[in-house]
């Protein structure tokens, strides 16, 4: 069974993407991963290996390549924010981004995304993974407002278009990322963003890649589309029981 783990170098994800192609590679007698970078340069960053794929996902037959023969495919990609070049703190205020010309959230994480979703259907991919973020039930999200991009709005717009594509699927919808270290924090699924009301609305990168893999491994993951936060380390059951997880996920968007 062929995994491909897309990963792209303006990209919010990168280090998730980097923890899933790593996870895979350990596990390689369950997975035969592949990786898909932007550039040759991360390519490189991430060992130059023959199973890393370069290609563009803004244009479809860049990444055909990397599609074809795979049974799932695990998507985290997404467009960055950059800030503009002059903000003092010292001076108050708030600083201003932008995204850079060709990796806005229209391009990356719309066009993007659809055309791997188009291109992993064709190739008649079993599962998809798709991680976005929460916020998206709220137009008015600060998110949103960030270089005037709409990124919750483009990305709400691809998720909505891989439920609708017949694919068996997966959304997850991540809470703010956390470098730390997964496997040690309850982990709590929600809807609507419900948990952004919470203290419990950040969650560690390895865990978003934990469960990205283990949404292969079970069905009760499949064609279903939730919100994914963290208790605090040190409080609760580290989560070992992904099929529970997933078990008391009802939402299907």
């Amino acid at each position: 069974m062929s995994k491909i783990l897309p990963d792209v170098l303006i990209n919010c994800f990168i280090t998730a993407g980097q923890i899933v192609y790593k996870k895979l590679k350990e596990r390689s007698d369950q997975y035969a991963g592949r990786g898909l970078v932007r550039t040759q340069e991360s390519k490189e960053k991430i060992g130059g290996s023959d199973d890393v794929y370069v290609g563009d996902i803004r244009t479809a037959e860049s990444i055909a390549p990397a599609i074809q023969g795979i049974d799932a495919l695990i998507i985290l990609t997404s467009a960055v924010p950059k800030m503009k070049p002059g903000f003092d703190p010292a001076k108050g205020g708030r600083p201003e981004f932008y995204f850079e010309d060709g990796a806005n959230p229209e391009q990356v994480d719309w066009i993007g995304q659809k055309n791997q979703i188009d291109a992993a259907k064709a190739a008649g991919v079993k599962q998809i993974v798709l991680v976005g973020s929460m916020g998206g039930t709220d137009l008015n999200n600060p998110l949103n407002s960030l270089g005037n991009g709409n990124i919750l709005v483009w990305k709400r717009k691809a998720e909505q278009y891989l439920a609708d594509s017949g694919i068996p699927y997966t959304i997850i919808r991540a809470g703010g990322l956390q470098d730390k270290e997964g496997g040690v924090r309850e982990l709590l699924v929600g809807k609507d963003d419900e948990l952004l009301k919470t203290e419990t609305r950040t969650i560690a990168r390895a865990d978003v890649a934990e469960v990205c893999i283990q949404a292969l491994n079970f069905d009760e993951a499949k064609f279903k589309a939730f919100d994914l936060a963290s208790k605090p380390e040190g409080t609760g059951t580290p989560t070992k029981d992904f099929k529970a997880l997933f078990s008391h996920i009802t939402t299907r968007f």
